[in-house]
């Protein structure tokens, strides 16, 4: 077909999570409480960290930058999810379509690279205590920041660009709650198997590497912790781990079963990707403060205490 003689979308639907009407007030309070507390959970502790001197190590810095993306990634699919559930209109512009598949892409890619670089630097503390202070500097910690976000964006213009090569015209109706991927593959006016061979490699196998990197360290960090004879000092080793541990995999299990299966079609993926999306920026903020003595400690001086008052 010729592209002169094609008719090309110039907006897209966003169909939303499939729900009872009935349930659009209760699911946008909600998701709208979810989002509130994403917002300012995570600007908490951005703001704690940059403050308290105390704070300012690599896995703090680390952590600023997962805050952040986490409040960016949620600004860029909650705020349309909101809107519709409320309204009956759910059109997204294509512009506007591509800019959030471009942001999602950008800011999750990035993500993911920070998880396994916070992998990294918790096997230097805990397995190589005694050069880690020479091998994470300030510099090498700035790099390997700045690396995981030049990596995410040259994902992201790849994948953006890729996606939107193809023609879109005819069917506007977008089987999500925001334009990813998966999704848009299905409206597409063209053969997608080679975008889906492409998205399987470069997103599924990319998350999954990542996350099979992660688990090698923790396994490495797990047989460390063993051998540490204080009983304290495995507690607390443990603790650490474990709030991250949690997070990774909420995030990366069900980002895997998505884009390990990019030419799939059941309802339920909607619903796994609100874990990636909506929950697990969620869950930085409370994991990481409520599971880590010295983000609590901080936030008890930045409500003008000396110390947290003991249990």
């Amino acid at each position: 077909m010729q592209s002169g003689n094609q008719t090309f979308v110039t907006h897209f639907i966003l169909v939303g999570l499939h729900h009872h009407p009935k349930l659009g007030v209760p699911l946008f309070l909600v998701f709208l409480a979810i989002y509130l507390l994403t917002i300012s959970g995570n600007g908490l502790i951005i703001l704690t960290i940059l403050v308290d001197v105390r704070l300012h190590r690599p896995m703090y810095w680390f952590l600023c930058h997962l805050s952040f993306l986490d409040m960016t990634i949620s600004c860029a699919i909650v705020p349309k999810m909101l809107a519709g559930f409320l309204l009956d209109s759910k059109v997204i512009s294509f512009g506007g379509c591509v800019i959030q598949l471009f942001s999602f892409h950008f800011l999750g890619c990035t993500e993911c690279f920070l998880y396994t670089l916070m992998a990294y630097d918790r096997f230097l503390a805990i397995c190589k205590p005694l050069h880690y202070a020479t091998i994470m500097t300030r510099n090498v910690c700035n790099c390997l920041a700045l690396g995981t976000w030049l990596g995410g964006s040259l994902h992201s213009i790849f994948q953006t660009c890729f996606m939107f090569r193809l023609p879109f015209c005819g069917p506007n109706q977008v089987d999500y709650f925001f334009c990813d991927i998966p999704a848009m593959l299905r409206l597409a006016c063209a053969d997608t198997i080679i975008n889906e061979l492409v998205t399987f490699v470069d997103i599924g196998f990319l998350a999954l590497t990542c996350f099979v990197l992660i688990l090698t360290s923790y396994g490495y960090i797990v047989a460390a912790i063993l051998r540490i004879r204080s009983a304290d000092g495995r507690r607390n080793a443990f603790s650490t781990c474990a709030a991250h541990l949690t997070v990774v995999v909420v995030y990366y299990v069900p980002c895997t079963f998505i884009y390990l299966r990019p030419g799939s079609q059941e309802p339920v993926d909607g619903v796994v990707a609100v874990f990636y999306t909506v929950i697990t920026p969620l869950l930085n903020p409370i994991i990481y403060t409520l599971r880590n003595k010295e983000m609590k400690s901080a936030l008890w001086r930045l409500g003008g205490h000396k110390e947290v008052q003991p249990h």
